[in-house]
């Protein structure tokens, strides 16, 4: 089960109807149910211990009180992708209000802010998760010259490299956690020591660690699916 965000009421319908067949004994990957449970930007709300200051809110005093007290942040809409509409916002920044009133339609959409992290310069590194452990290596997507984002989709520069020990911590811990509840393939973002997103619907990555260091994430996923239908 792999789409492009939005998780729209197409995406929706689509679990609803996988979950049917799972009644009838069809094996999804990952779970309908563990899709719709598990929204990409606010799931790493459940493990706060490994995240930057982050804030969801539609409330414009809300979110001004949050820039106040972060002074740099960036925002994003809940339902993106590949960088889409992601922006940085300075406390002194004259766009500010302008900016909060786009993402927010007046108020009226509800935004995720988060403390900006200077460790992106190093890389927003995708560590995927197959059956609840962590690939061997991650890719850490490096902005391009005057870029805050990393997304390869706008020009980052993607370079494969070992899992930190931090990374390692987040890894084990999520893991198992997501597994169980029917999340085979994970892609967790991770910025220096924290968790920004987890991703579960259309994840990225895989080609560009085989092509650089020759580990085959597709095809240990493709096992993993193997040994969880009874196929070895």
């Amino acid at each position: 089960m792999r789409k492009d965000p939005p998780f729209d009421f197409e995406y929706m319908t689509a679990t609803w109807l996988l979950e049917r067949a799972e009644a009838n004994g069809v094996r999804v990957f990952n779970r309908p149910r563990a899709l719709r449970e598990h929204s990409e930007k606010l799931a790493i709300t459940e493990f706060d211990e490994f995240t930057p200051p982050t804030l969801v809110a539609r409330n414009m005093q809300q979110l001004q009180h949050f820039i106040d007290e972060q002074r740099d942040i960036i925002l994003k809409p809940l339902d993106g992708m590949g960088g889409s509409q992601i922006f940085r916002i300075h406390r002194n920044d004259p766009n500010r209000n302008v900016i909060l009133e786009t993402l927010t339609n007046e108020g009226l959409r509800t935004v995720m802010a988060q403390r900006y992290l200077p460790e992106i310069s190093e890389g927003d590194k995708r560590i995927l998760l197959i059956a609840g452990k962590p690939v061997l290596y991650c890719l850490a997507r490096i902005p391009k010259a005057g870029e805050t984002r990393g997304n390869l989709a706008v020009g980052g520069t993607g370079v494969a490299q070992d899992l930190s020990p931090r990374d390692r911590e987040i890894a084990d811990k999520l893991g198992p956690i997501l597994f169980k509840r029917g999340l085979m393939l994970v892609g967790l973002d991770v910025i220096g020591s924290h968790l920004t997103e987890i991703n579960v619907t259309s994840l990225t990555c895989m080609a560009e660690i085989r092509q650089q260091t020759g580990f085959d994430a597709a095809g240990a996923f493709i096992t993993a699916i193997e040994h969880a239908c009874g196929i070895y």
